[in-house]
């Protein structure tokens, strides 16, 4: 085989490629490996790379994209939409069509119905195929539709952890311009935990779906070039600290110096002390600490990550040798130029968990004190890709429960146990160690490969548990979790708590979170002594013994070639034809209105009503559920009506395809807070012509029949949480013109754009009431990148408050798709003129 092509990065960037981030590396490698064939990327690459101009905007072109069930299936919804109305042209539909790789894990609708013994999860998945069987049936048609996708069934886990385990390559080799290459592996995905990647190497963030369709379409992600914060790790980690509570400690500190969706990487000596499976959950929690990436350079560790995972002796081999003659290789010693410089001790880091609401309220675990009141732990889930995809942490989490069984330990009837890992192959991890029985002997069985209770898929709340609750009883949750945002793990649980799996176990034992968790007594063992945590805590080296004697790299293949021969998953019937087959009566997926060519430009001059008024910290939670439909909700009396099932109406998450559920689901979350009025309750304003208190959706219909324009009024960091894009569509059916807010979370912002709202930033947080208006004066010609907006507070008294806002827009590319009123209606167009 002839040699293959790279890009000669030290021979063309020279002396000043030792003083570049490695993720600037990565770009410009993107870049000048392109620039032959792309103007955008040569011109771009002459004007950052010779010129130093770092305002420019770089066209980044990924090598592959990441999605999951849910955010795939609104986008699959959206391109199957795209191709009927491409059809109902006169055009081509299958211009519609995916460029790129494009991977898509089934992961995250599974629900925690069955818990507590082996076979929970076989029974969890056969529901998981009968509840959401119309929706998987798309994601087939996709698969049939769309060759370079593939879809990745029920039971074979978590996108980010199959990513780390099975699709990065860290380096890509490929057939690209009819030569052999090599470069760097990078991708987006649409999840804002994409960036667990980054833990070995692999340049990845997460986008909205709205900019993951673009990019299947054959547009780049455009984005400026990036600010890099450096955060500098020295020493190491003391015993008995995991890499759970270094996530936590950094969470805590990026969160305080607001990294605003800044690339973030590690660098320093304290980098080479770290495995890549603390790397990766650190990477895993950048959204959390705010960050676009989580960004650790690859070196030894990564390398023994890919044998330790199976990946082929060549393939690694070849690794290695293209990092370093690239200067993609760490170097601890190196210290390049970052925009903001920060430095942590690894040493001073301390067993942590985080909590009641935000994952950067960080608590050291000694500090945890004791409460008169009684607040019985709900639910004890050892859950997500973010703990549960290092083995150290499984495997640490099953000592503890086979110490505390040795102890004569057991867990309350009214603590919910689950174990969701992020991969098949955590089975046979824990089973060669020899601790899944006692895991399972506790109640931590395993449930799922998927998100489960990280998500809002926890299912019910024991009977026990339900009888406390109406007792009075404040109920916690506790879980290896990313996110703690009120009532997302379960509606009626509003105080959640992130710790390291072992721990999880430990409150799980106490079932009451009112104790102080290093003094006081778990429990009570069979020889009537208390045990305490400290009794039942592994030694590093029995963690590291037992390590040793679960390492099998064989495992890997072995384990998801089992969870790919899904029989249920093969029987399931799917279309094979260019156009998808909507069936009217359904109640998974329907057309959506956005996706049409008639969709106008929402700037201008005009006048609105505030829709909601809206405090700090509303999440995409918070905006656009994920879990369990209410059947007394308007979503779940939509279904209802159509012959749903009162009792199990799914999840909003599975049904992202019917924009009627999820436009009546639209910021229900109980601990929203409308402040536009006194007591209006969550999903509902005040319709001002009228004065009636009503649904969002039914006071935005009447207002476009008024022909009245609304926004929507926020806080500081608007839209913090996860990528889901039907945070932003929701506001878009309900006909909101602008947000204006005192600052935007990254992805959600960018979604936004993409559906042709404004995003407005203002410079201080807006007092309002009912009957209050706000001028917006954002003609077309004017908007560009950061653009002064003139703002005009209309009061109900006839009083008028002037301020200027600051477009959050960031790029050319989003003011042409703003101009055009949204990107699918832009992208629309594109395609029929190509046919």
């Amino acid at each position: 085989m002839s040699p293959s092509m790279m890009v000669n990065l030290p021979g063309t960037l020279g002396a000043r490629l030792a003083h570049m981030p490695w993720v600037h590396r990565i770009l410009a490698e993107n870049l000048l490996r392109r620039s032959a064939v792309d103007a955008d990327a040569d011109h771009a690459a002459q004007e950052w790379l010779e010129r130093g101009n770092r305002t420019i905007e770089l066209p980044f072109v990924p090598a592959r994209l990441l999605m999951h069930d849910t955010t795939c299936g609104p986008a699959l919804v959206d391109l199957a939409a795209m191709r009927s109305v491409v059809a109902a042209e006169g055009g081509d539909p299958r211009r519609i069509l995916p460029g790129l790789r494009v991977d898509v894990s089934t992961d995250h609708s599974i629900a925690v119905d069955s818990y507590g013994a082996r076979g929970a999860l076989e029974a969890n998945l056969a529901a998981e195929m009968a509840r959401n069987a119309e929706r998987f049936g798309l994601m087939k048609w996709a698969g049939n539709a769309f060759p370079s996708l593939h879809v990745h069934p029920p039971g074979t886990g978590i996108m980010h952890t199959i990513n780390l385990e099975r699709l990065a390559t860290v380096v890509s080799r490929e057939t690209w311009q009819g030569r052999d290459w090599l470069f760097p592996d990078t991708l987006i995905g649409t999840d804002s935990h994409t960036p667990m990647i980054n833990g070995i190497g692999v340049l990845g963030w997460g986008v909205g779906g709205l900019e993951a369709e673009s990019v299947m379409l054959g547009m780049p992600v455009t984005l400026r070039v990036p600010e890099v914060v450096g955060v500098r790790l020295t020493g190491r980690l003391r015993p008995g600290v995991t890499a759970t509570d270094l996530a936590l400690t950094i969470t805590q500190m990026l969160r305080g110096v607001r990294i605003d969706g800044r690339f973030v990487e590690f660098f320093g000596a304290g980098v080479s002390t770290l495995s890549a499976g603390t790397r990766a959950v650190v990477a895993n929690m950048a959204p959390e600490f705010g960050g676009a990436t989580g960004y650790f350079p690859p070196d030894e560790a990564v390398i023994a990550y890919l044998r330790a995972t199976g990946r082929a002796s060549d393939h690694i081999r070849q690794v290695g040798d293209y990092l370093r003659r690239q200067k993609l290789w760490f170097d601890p010693d190196a210290a390049p130029d970052y925009d903001l410089g920060l430095h942590l001790d690894l040493g001073s880091v301390v067993p942590s968990l985080a909590g009641p609401h935000r994952p950067q309220d960080r608590i050291a675990r000694a500090e945890t004190s004791a409460s008169a009141e009684r607040r019985p732990v709900a639910l004890a889930a050892i859950t997500s890709c973010t703990n549960t995809s290092d083995p150290r942490l499984l495997v640490t989490a099953g000592l503890v429960a086979r110490a505390a069984l040795a102890r004569g330990l057991s867990v309350p009837r009214w603590v919910k146990t689950s174990l969701a890992p992020g991969s098949p192959t955590a089975a046979a991890l824990l089973e060669r160690a020899g601790l899944r029985e006692a895991l399972e002997a506790l109640g931590f069985a395993i449930v799922a490969y998927g998100c489960t209770t990280c998500i809002g898929n926890s299912g019910p709340l024991s009977p026990e548990m339900d009888a406390l609750i109406a007792e009075g009883a404040h109920p916690i949750a506790v879980l290896s979790g990313n996110r703690n945002f009120p009532g997302r793990v379960h509606q009626a649980v509003r105080d959640s708590y992130l710790a390291a799996p072992p721990l999880v176990i430990a409150y799980a034992l106490a079932g009451d979170f009112s104790i102080a968790i290093e003094t006081d007594p778990l429990g009570t063992g069979s020889d009537g002594t208390h045990v305490f945590l400290r009794d039942i805590w592994p030694a590093e080296h029995e963690i590291d013994r037992a390590l040793a004697a679960a390492a099998n790299p064989a495992d890997f293949e072995a384990a998801y070639a089992a969870a790919e021969a899904n029989a249920d998953w093969a029987a399931l019937p799917a279309s094979d034809g260019p156009l998808f087959p909507w069936d009217q009566a359904s109640t998974y997926l329907r057309p959506p209105p956005f996706v049409a060519l008639g969709a106008q430009s929402r700037l201008g001059r005009y006048a609105a009503y505030p829709l909601l008024v809206l405090c700090d910290d509303i999440t995409t939670d918070h905006i656009s559920p994920a879990g369990a439909i209410p059947a007394q909700g308007d979503a779940g009396r939509w279904l209802i009506e159509r012959g749903e099932r009162a009792d199990d109406l799914n999840v909003f998450s599975a049904r992202r395809g019917n924009w009627e559920v999820m436009l009546r689901g639209l910021f229900t979350n109980p601990s929203v807070r409308n402040h536009i009025g006194r007591d209006i309750p969550p999903g509902s304003t005040i319709h001002v012509p009228s004065g009636e208190v009503l649904p969002l959706w039914e006071a935005a219909a009447r207002y476009a029949a008024e022909g009245q324009a609304v926004v929507v009024v926020a806080g500081d960091r608007y839209g913090m949480g996860s990528s889901r894009d039907w945070a932003a569509k929701g506001q878009y059916l309900l006909g909101v013109r602008a947000v204006l807010a005192a600052g935007f979370e990254r992805i959600h912002r960018s979604n936004l754009c993409n559906m042709g709202i404004l995003p407005l930033e203002l410079p201080a947080a807006l007092s309002l009431a009912s009957g209050d208006r706000i001028e917006i004066d954002m003609p077309e010609h004017a908007l560009a990148p950061s653009a002064p907006c003139a703002v005009r507070v209309l009061r109900a008294n006839g009083d008028a408050q002037a301020l200027t806002a600051r477009a959050a827009v960031e790029t050319q590319a989003e003011v042409r798709v703003l101009k055009a009123g949204g990107l699918l209606p832009l992208m629309l167009r594109a395609s029929l003129t190509a046919s």
